[in-house]
């Protein structure tokens, strides 16, 4: 029997910001899979990629907090989280966050609740862990609309990164890492030109959301990011 990935879409999601602190180490990344699983107690789950630097720190320090992203939570936001690591950027130093009992940071801007976490089981499941854990502290921030994984989708133009659980393949294309790398030593890809008039463009333009590059002269007014889906407003032109 074949799995139509498509038919997962059917299914209910919200948009949230998972952080976590280990030492002076912060971490954080979006996620579309927080749910309570029991009320009594109350537990949680998240699943969360192997890869992320926030599983990391997850594992060292055994919570995590995880915010509501409200319908107005700006791509930037959601891009700084979404579409980078903390590994190499601090993405606390341009987002509004605050410490709970605990001393875990959670982001405390575009948020409707947030929640405390302590991890009571993990359980591996190949790409993913599914973290289940006791909500030590829940509370009401904002009474914003809280935003769907549909809204960001449909209403926002939002795309799915490849770590995500429901990724689908609609996110990064299979070169766009090695387009970033040559972006990162100057080196336009080869065969990169202006589609206007076939010449080697000159100019390149960077997302500032998610790191995209299009090697381009000129971009059209109604380009959208093929990585996260933002407008031309948000990309920046850079000279090769």
């Amino acid at each position: 029997m074949a799995v139509d990935k498509k038919a997962f879409r059917n299914l209910s999601y919200g948009l949230y910001i998972v952080t976590a602190q280990s030492g002076d180490t912060r971490a954080g990344c979006v996620v579309n899979t927080f749910a309570q699983v029991t009320s009594s107690p109350v537990q949680a789950s998240i699943a969360i990629n192997k890869e992320n630097a926030t599983t990391a720190i997850i594992g060292e320090s055994g919570m995590f907090e995880v915010g509501v992203l409200a319908q107005d939570a700006p791509m930037e936001l959601i891009g700084r989280f979404g579409f980078h690591t903390s590994a190499d950027t601090d993405k606390f130093a341009d987002t509004r966050f605050a410490l709970d009992a605990e001393g875990v940071p959670y982001v405390s801007e575009h948020v409707v609740a947030h929640f405390l976490v302590r991890v009571k089981e993990t359980l591996d499941l190949g790409t993913h862990l599914l973290m289940v854990g006791e909500v030590a502290h829940a509370e009401t921030l904002s009474d914003a609309e809280p935003m769907t994984y549909s809204y960001y989708h449909q209403v926002k133009g939002g795309k799915t990164p490849p770590k995500a659980s429901s990724y689908e393949g609609d996110g990064a294309p299979a070169d766009s890492a090695k387009a970033s790398d040559e972006a990162a030593s100057g080196a336009a890809p080869a065969g990169s030109s202006d589609p206007m008039d076939g010449s080697p463009a000159k100019y390149a333009w960077r997302c500032t959301i998610c790191g995209h590059i299009e090697y381009v002269d000129e971009l059209p007014d109604d380009f959208a990011c093929p990585i996260c889906g933002v407008g031309k407003a948000l990309l920046e032109r850079i000279e090769l």
